[in-house]
């Protein structure tokens, strides 16, 4: 029987599309690496002269490709370059499970693809990168600090370990209750230029356990978590080699109530009397888009800056607002200016601070001295990097609201910051060095920043983790910024789905089996909860659902369950750490709720049902095979054994089957919805 399917219309036209991307001109060859779409034209000059890419910059600069998933590259967190050679390390975790962490060393003067070689393997989630004092590679795992040789025949043989036995994945708290995997592993650090190491210990879950009825015990004690650890070395300023069962440096808690201490940086005259020593906040997960906001702290011994009790300014944490009003200890936390420290500022919520330095190159005289911070969030305030004006000790400079920063792909381009308490408040203004990051099929991914450098020349070069990428930012000719228009699933294509579902009783029941047991179970209380709010009847629950679903850029593609990162996240596929991540985390549901993996097989179902058609499987063959829109033009090319959703296998106006948009990844940017795509016949098999 002859089926048929209506595709929602896009705003463009796929003329206009290309005109407005700025695709290249026929005969231009393009190749995609890492999401990137990779032409001729370069960024910098030889020999650092790299694949330039399309993403917003500010004016004169430029960003190049130096190294992508094909070089090798699996989960990168880090980058430093090795005093006096050209070479730099990476630190690659492989993904969130423990032993497939790895040192990398990058050779810019390799030929591409030969530019990565391994190091080190086999190690407990590397993630810090820094010079010592020594002038030697310092690196971190999730318990150990160490340097090494990347330059020896043997690196892993002249480890030196220098702090050791911190908290890992597995943790007890001071009550001797134990945390079997704390969501905060990681161990940033970074030195003062007396030599001294101040490192993360971030908070083993999100905001303390429940229920709330006593000082949150993971933040007490005195090795208490979610706090800035200081190691102090002896006189000469040089930490000794440990040996397993030595004794630790000096050790003294130098900052309490800091969640998760990712981005942390210290003026190069800090200790000195009132320089800086700054910490990015990852704040806390809450429903709201708008809240938390993340903070930029200036950090002081002895201070408690927060955590669990108050975010934002000071604004108490809904699960804590009985005890603050019933502890005497405790009671008003968030206003007592005596004991609780307030931030130096507020940046975008959710916009995930992973690295911060102060800028000492040459290379770009506007940022010599600023502050400059990567922001790594998916939400559409990250995606970013972005630099501060400081005043003479290396503190941002705030100014009175309003103070608004950027969004990508809203309506609104701008938000004002805001509290709880005021819908507008002070902030330290900062200006955006790469922005426009969002995602664009067939020209570049959502950006990921997460580990920055300055190199000897004062590049800076930067690690994207998601991407699995290496960049590096040069300065160029004066040129407006790149910019390009979103590309996400349109209004129309929502709408198109939510009738396809609604008109289909057993993916109704589905998304009812779905958004019970696993959204409001297991993931409300991240992403926004759904944007379900009280007073919804059960089917406005379900819609309200399925529309955020269908909204996050690539959660799911109808037809295509195993393509979306809403399967890969809840199995725990790829370097992506596994969700829900809090205990229990999706693994240990998996292992040992009983209803959770048809929980998950009920998923996959719905959206591989999503749309009408006949579900049919892409042919096996050396090569991936090509689909076009109806006027003939390449849209990409769809690797054997993948599955799509024929829904016409007559269609009058091209003599082939007309299938639903395949996954984003697919796609080369070149073709729009309201054109089509088509697959020859012969490159399917029935399921």
């Amino acid at each position: 029987m002859r089926s048929s399917l209506r595709i929602g219309a896009l705003l463009f036209g796929s003329l206009l599309w290309a005109t407005a991307i700025g695709w290249p001109k026929a005969g231009a060859e393009t190749v995609l690496k890492s999401g990137y779409a990779l032409t001729d034209q370069r960024c910098g000059e030889a020999p650092d002269a790299y694949p330039k890419l399309r993403i917003g910059l500010r004016e004169g600069y430029c960003a190049g490709l130096v190294a992508s998933e094909e070089d090798g590259l699996i989960f990168p967190r880090s980058i430093v370059q090795i005093p006096g050679h050209r070479q730099f390390v990476i630190a690659d975790m492989g993904s969130w499970n423990p032993g497939q962490g790895r040192l990398l060393l990058l050779d810019p003067d390799a030929a591409q693809g030969k530019r990565i070689s391994v190091l080190i393997d086999k190690l407990d989630f590397p993630f810090g990168l820094q010079v010592g004092p020594d002038g030697k590679v310092y690196a971190s795992t999730s318990e150990t600090i160490f340097r090494f040789d990347p330059l020896a025949s043997n690196p892993k043989s002249t480890i030196e370990t220098v702090v050791q036995k911190l908290p890992g994945r597995k943790v007890t708290l001071s009550d001797g209750s134990v945390v079997e995997e704390s969501v905060h592993p990681l161990k940033p650090f970074v030195f003062d230029k007396t030599g001294r190491i101040f490192i993360n210990v971030g908070a083993p879950t999100d905001s303390c356990f429940k229920p709330i009825s006593k000082p949150c015990v993971a933040g007490e004690g005195p090795a208490p978590f979610a706090a800035i650890w200081l190691f102090t070395p002896p006189p000469g300023g040089i930490f000794p080699t440990l040996k397993p069962g030595d004794p630790n440096p000096v050790r003294d808690i130098y900052a309490r109530g800091l969640r998760n201490s990712m981005a942390l940086a210290v003026h190069p005259d800090f200790p000195a009397d009132g320089f800086a020593f700054l910490q990015g906040e990852n704040g806390r997960d809450l429903l709201d888009p708008l809240e938390p906001n993340e903070e930029l702290n200036a950090i002081e011994r002895g201070k408690h800056y927060g955590w669990p009790y108050c975010y934002d300014l000071s604004t108490p944490s809904p699960e804590f607002k009985p005890f603050l009003l019933a502890d005497p200890r405790y009671r008003n936390f968030c206003a007592n200016t005596a004991r609780y420290r307030q931030p130096l500022s507020l940046l975008p919520p959710h916009a995930a601070p992973l690295a911060m330095f102060y800028y000492s190159g040459s290379k770009f005289a506007e940022l010599h001295g600023k502050l400059i911070v990567g922001l790594h969030g998916y939400r559409p305030s990250g995606s970013r990097v972005i630099f501060y004006d400081v005043d003479a000790f290396g503190f941002p400079k705030t100014s009175p609201p309003p103070v608004r920063y950027r969004v990508s792909c809203a309506a609104d381009p701008s938000r004002a910051f805001q509290t709880e308490q005021k819908p507008e408040v002070a902030a330290a203004p900062f200006t955006e060095l790469v922005t426009e990051w969002h995602k664009v099929n067939g020209i570049r991914p959502r950006g990921a920043p997460v580990g920055m450098t300055v190199a000897s020349d004062g590049a800076i070069w930067l690690v994207e983790d998601h991407n699995k990428t290496i960049l590096r930012i040069d300065a160029a000719a004066s040129q407006a910024p790149d910019a390009l228009p979103c590309d996400v699933r349109s209004p129309q294509a929502i709408d198109e789905l939510v009738k396809f579902v609604q008109g289909d009783s057993s993916q109704r029941q589905r998304l009812t089996t779905i958004r019970t047991g696993l959204i409001e179970k297991h993931c409300q209380s991240c992403h926004s909860g759904f944007g379900l709010k009280p007073g919804l009847s059960e089917k406005e629950k379900d819609e309200t659902a399925l529309r955020f679903l269908l909204s996050q850029d690539g959660w799911l593609f109808p037809g295509d369950s195993k393509s979306g990162r809403l399967h890969t996240r809840l199995y725990g596929i790829g370097a992506d750490r596994v969700m829900p991540p809090d205990p229990p985390d999706g693994r240990e549901l998996m292992a040992h709720e009983a209803g959770y993996k048809p929980l998950l097989a009920a998923a996959d179902l719905f959206v591989d049902r999503m749309v009408p058609g006949k579900r049919m499987r892409i042919r096996p063959g050396r090569i991936d095979r090509e689909f076009r829109d109806r006027a003939g033009h390449e849209c990409g090319a769809i690797p054997s054994k993948m599955v799509v959703v024929v829904v016409d296998r007559h269609p009058k106006e091209k003599p082939s089957y007309r299938i639903y948009r395949p996954a984003d990844l697919y796609l080369n940017g070149t073709c729009t919805d309201a054109n089509g795509y088509y697959i020859e016949q012969n490159n399917l098999d029935p399921l």
